[in-house]
């Protein structure tokens, strides 16, 4: 048994759905579309219903993806009964709905939602009235309060099947010879057929496919023939639409209906939403109050969460070091694959689930902000700007979130689109918000600029934060006009809801609920991708030469080891089949050290590597006075230092010779033109999985030699500079890491959020060619012109200035030219 709730947006009906369900619900999607399905568990007496929270919208025409959604599930899912929500203070904007679900001879309960905000406003409702003239049961709550749940629950057994309370009598005729047609087939629908002959008298579009499609060809063309005749005379006779006259008939009855039931006993007093709203809306104090709430926003769940990342991630890495606990040990130089990949998932994993507090926060904030009608009011400030480019007011969330100061993360601000009403604008801005600084493309620009524009930083920096945003809105006002193009798209209505005090339980729900979503459908497709490019790195593995030549190493450092110890009476208990364990059993003390972060925590690892092997705990740590054992603590440190050591020179061989560090050399002969080498193509093909990872694999490349301590920047300048790179291929670099496709997580989410792969190939290729073409023009005409790296970033900057400015005055321009050069004056001087 099914019980839907259904009403306008802002009524209140998640909360009502958290009170109705407890803990008892999740979260899917309505199958074909990426709107969220929220299903939970409602028991009444003896009974369990399936209680499903349909998205809130005002009708259920065909016009936007919510409303076919809500119509396609109340025809599917043949509800027990529909509990209709309605704003008690804003009783006017919830009864179209009501009066379409009584057409379609819906079983109603009719939940008059807020009733503390109404009577904070001085607004009275006669719901005894309401109830009599609508034939319908009709309850009252405070959702917030969690007041009226056993009323809902007692309502639920006498939703009610009304008649319409208004008629048509105009269309009475029409309807009923369709509805003598459609009886033929009557058993080929779900829905009254009084209701889809009204439908297609208003020309309903998806109701007449989906007739259409139902019946043989000559009763459709009957129905057809008599859809024409009779449309033609009503309009003819009625002076406007069908659908016009339907709707003028509901909105009298509403009316009536309102001015019986409703009474407002100061209906010209100004309420509390409209004294806020006239300083939050004012033209020039909104984007103050704007650009504050951003930045609350981006320190809170950003900043703040990345410190929190600092608690949580301890407890990660416990969860890895218990999970390698099961794996084969590690080899002197060889780890099984077992343990590799292990840890390779284990790891790819943490990096997603390190982000947690992050989303917690943000979804947190996020639905504080909707629960307050402040979301609304953001779309509304910011939309006039963002439409010249194709993007939508409700934009300006997940461009921020993903960096638009730098520093953001592109999956929880492509998570945030959810709540984009017009389905171009929402995939245009899925589609640019990766061009934003995330937080793991900062640490490229430092070292890059650190090393070839110490002089001029605070500029780069400012080029490389703002050059983004950009392009970002280059391209959506691009793909809006191409790829985009002829997909769907809705006019920028808005209501502005009131204000209200979000309730903590809503609050946590709802991020609980989301990132958990977060969690299941990106990490379960990560532990895949992850698989396969620890594949690319790995094989086919290092040379067998260059294995001998590793393994000699090896075998010295370990005749040292029993060399230097000889006659060491600790040495008896470490046979050469031990080394490994032993070594690890040290990496391992080093480790756990490492991670104590106080005192105590400290004397518990000591206590647990006693535990766990007596033997070896001395040879970690020393007794006082223990000469023997502190020989061999000294020789163990030289001997995981070798290893250390030779382990690393394998792994940069394992990583030029593997499959990834091959497609890098077989790219040189084309990126060369953008003043790429192999390493800078390794790195840029590694941050892939990551971003974090660009910068990580340089460390490998740009190894430390034996004599030196140099840091990454000096090793990188050093080397660079020695084969003539210059500071303009540092600025291709970055160009093209700005503009470069979103990172594994990114993309996947791109994936789950459009549910089509074809979007997730777009935002790979686009990018590719689009941050290449920029990097190889700055590198080639730069080299050509002999301009200086920060020279030739300022053409860069000021060219896509002019290109960005053009395109937001376009409109303007065309309107000045039509002014200046009518099109008489057009048409003589080309006629």
């Amino acid at each position: 048994m099914t019980v839907l709730l259904a009403g306008q947006q802002n009524a209140g009906k998640s909360t009502l759905f958290n009170m109705l369900t407890g803990a008892r619900q999740h979260v899917a999607n309505y199958p074909g579309v990426t709107v969220d399905k929220k299903v939970g568990v409602l028991k009444v007496c003896n009974k369990t219903y399936s209680l499903i929270d349909l998205p809130g919208t005002y009708s259920l025409s065909s016009f936007s993806l919510e409303e076919r959604v809500t119509r396609q599930a109340l025809t599917d899912l043949k509800p027990t009964a529909v509990l209709n929500v309605l704003d008690a203070a804003n009783l006017s904007r919830g009864l179209n709905l009501t009066m379409q679900l009584i057409e379609q001879s819906q079983p109603l309960v009719l939940v008059i939602n807020m009733m503390d905000v109404a009577q904070s406003e001085g607004i009275s409702i006669d719901t005894d009235l309401l109830a009599q003239r609508l034939g319908l049961p009709v309850i009252e709550t405070i959702g917030k309060q969690a007041r009226g749940k056993q009323l809902i629950s007692d309502a639920i057994s006498t939703a009610t099947v009304t008649q319409l309370p208004y008629s048509l009598p105009k269309l009475t005729n029409s309807q009923q010879h369709l509805v003598s047609l459609l009886e033929v087939d009557k058993d080929k629908f779900g829905q009254p057929l009084d209701w889809l002959a009204l439908r297609l008298l208003e020309q309903d579009a998806a109701v007449e496919a989906e007739v259409r499609s139902s019946l043989s060809t000559e009763l459709w063309d009957k129905i057809a023939n008599l859809l024409n005749e009779s449309i033609d005379s009503l309009t003819k006779s009625l002076t406007m639409s069908v659908s016009d006259y339907v709707m003028t008939r509901r909105n009298g009855f509403i009316q009536q209906l309102l001015h019986d039931v409703v009474h407002e006993a100061t209906p010209d007093k100004e309420t509390r939403t409209e004294k806020i709203d006239r300083w939050v809306l004012n033209r020039y104090i909104a984007p103050c109050v704007l650009l504050a709430t951003v930045f609350l926003i981006y320190q809170l769940s950003i900043v703040y969460g990345y410190e929190l990342t600092n608690y949580t991630w301890p407890y990660l890495a416990a969860a890895r070091e218990f999970i390698a606990g099961f794996l084969p040990a590690a080899g002197f130089l060889h780890d099984p694959y077992v343990r590799s990949m292990g840890l390779w998932i284990v790891d790819s994993a943490n990096t997603l689930l390190n982000y947690v507090p992050i989303f917690l926060i943000l979804f947190g904030l996020i639905a504080a902000l909707e629960d307050s009608g402040y979301m609304a009011r953001i779309a509304f400030i910011v939309d006039k700007i963002l439409h010249k480019f194709g993007l939508h007011g409700q934009s300006t969330l997940p461009l921020i979130l993903s960096g638009v100061f730098a520093g953001g993360c592109a999956v929880p601000g492509i998570m945030a689109t959810k709540g984009i009403p017009d389905h171009r604008a929402r995939l245009a801005t899925i589609l640019t918000v990766p061009f934003m600084n995330c937080l793991a493309k900062v640490p490229l620009y430092t070292l890059l600029v650190s090393i070839f524009f110490v002089e001029h930083k605070a500029l780069m920096m400012f080029y490389i934060a703002t050059i983004t945003i950009i392009a970002a809105l280059l391209v959506a006002k691009l793909l809006t006009k191409t790829v985009l193009k002829g997909t769907e798209t809705a006019p920028f209505v808005m209501e502005l809801p009131r204000y209200h005090m979000p309730t903590l339980r809503s609050v946590l729900t709802r991020a609980l609920e989301r990132t958990w979503v977060y969690i299941k459908k990106v990490g379960t497709i990560v532990i895949a991708v992850s698989v396969v490019i620890f594949c690319l790195l790995q094989f086919p593995g290092v040379p067998d030469s260059q294995q001998q030549v590793f393994e000699q190493q090896a075998s010295k450092s370990i005749d040292r080891f029993y060399s230097k110890l000889k006659g060491n009476p600790y040495l008896d208990d470490v046979p050469v089949a031990e080394l490994p364990a032993l070594v690890n059993y040290y990496t391992d003390f080093k480790r756990a050290k490492l991670n104590a972060t106080n005192p105590a925590a400290s004397k518990s690892v000591n206590l647990a590597f006693s535990a766990r092997n007596e033997l070896f705990y001395p040879m970690v740590v020393p007794p006082k006075g223990d000469k023997a054992a502190k020989k061999v603590s000294r020789e163990l440190r030289k001997l995981a230092s070798a290893r250390k050591k030779i382990r690393r020179q394998m792994k940069e061989v394992r990583l030029e010779t593997s499959l990834l560090g091959q497609l890098g050399r077989s790219m040189e002969p084309v990126t060369q033109f953008a003043g790429f080498d192999w390493k800078i193509n390794v790195a840029l093909l590694s941050s892939f999985a990551a971003r974090e990872s660009s910068v990580a694999t340089l460390g490998v490349l740009f190894q430390q030699d034996d004599d030196s301590n140099d840091t990454l920047e000096a090793r990188m300048s050093s080397e660079t500079k020695g084969k003539g790179s210059s500071d303009l291929s540092a600025v291709a670099v970055i160009l093209f890491f700005a503009l470069y496709p979103p990172c594994l997580a990114t993309m996947i989410m791109i994936r789950v959020q459009t549910g089509q792969y074809r979007w997730m190939l777009l935002a790979i290729f686009l990018p590719t060619g689009l941050g290449f073409l920029v990097a190889t023009t700055a590198y080639s005409l730069g080299s050509m012109l002999m301009l200086s790296g920060i020279a030739m970033m300022s053409w860069i900057y000021g060219a896509s200035l002019v290109a960005l400015l053009l395109v937001a005055c376009s409109e303007t321009l065309k309107r000045w030219a039509q002014h200046l050069f009518p099109s008489h004056k057009l048409g003589d001087i080309n006629g």
